[in-house]
């Protein structure tokens, strides 16, 4: 902690502890209370049950979260190879170049994403490429979502690379190729796989656009809570709600495991 004093430690966690508990650990300890509810007392729910969570693992439900969890990874790994490829491409621009370059993978981001959902589902919805209609096209839409934090996490690695080994390895004889493969690539693992669990854990919780955007038969769990929230089923709707967080906890534990890995080689 960069607060030194006691006085200024605890003045620290105070302050801490004011503004995380009722804007953080209140709400989400409130939906998991409400997980397990049948009704509200007061400002409460109450009437302990278990049937919410035995609905929000079968059936539509867990379809549901097959469904996020596929498109998740899809996204995750599609906007990692752009994302990475497009960074190291930035790194032999010029200033001017890499500003655009920029600015185009940081234009998603900067607009609703609602927008982005209405853009990809008109410019994919004629031929040549028509895909409304289809899961390929929430899977596309995630990915223009969330490629930039991929390009942005890859690009700030490669500013920190020493370039000594690149230049050692190609005074060697080894070819661009290898170089790429056996040295950038290796360094850079612990970035990777932090945007990739920055891009999962965006694609998991992303509603606005797959609304627009996703057919019967592609329904993720976002849009399964915001239907069943809609209707009034709110406990059954805190459910399917944990049952989302722990599932993306889950995969960014063991995502966090393999960059721990990956940072000690």
């Amino acid at each position: 902690m960069l607060v030194h004093s006691r006085g200024g430690k605890r003045t620290a966690w105070a302050v801490f502890f004011v503004l995380f508990l009722p804007l953080f650990a209140l709400p989400l300890l409130v939906i998991l209370a409400a997980s397990f509810a049948t009704s509200w007392s007061s400002v409460l729910p109450s009437g302990f049950t278990t049937g919410n969570y035995t609905a929000a693992t079968r059936g539509e439900a867990l379809q549901a979260l097959t469904t996020s969890l596929l498109t998740a990874a899809g996204a995750s790994l599609l906007a990692l190879v752009a994302g990475t490829w497009a960074a190291l491409v930035g790194t032999a621009l010029g200033r001017r170049l890499r500003t655009v370059l920029d600015a185009l993978f940081v234009l998603p981001v900067a607009v609703p994403s609602v927008v982005v959902g209405l853009a990809v589902l008109v410019a994919f919805s004629q031929p040549p490429i028509l895909l409304n209609g289809t899961r390929w096209i929430v899977v596309l839409a995630h990915t223009v979502l969330v490629t930039a934090f991929a390009y942005q996490s890859v690009t700030a690695a490669l500013t920190r690379l020493d370039p000594a080994y690149e230049q050692a390895a190609a005074s060697l004889g080894a070819s661009p190729g290898r170089v790429l493969w056996r040295i950038r690539l290796p360094l850079l693992l612990p970035s990777l796989t932090a945007a990739v669990g920055l891009c999962f854990a965006l694609s998991m919780g992303e509603l606005s656009a797959t609304v627009m955007l996703y057919p019967p038969d592609w329904t993720t769990l976002p849009v399964l809570i915001y239907s069943a929230t809609d209707r009034g089923a709110l406990f059954a709707g805190s459910a399917l709600a944990v049952v989302l967080m722990a599932a993306t906890l889950l995969v960014l534990l063991v995502i966090a495991r393999i960059r721990t890995r990956a940072s000690f080689r």
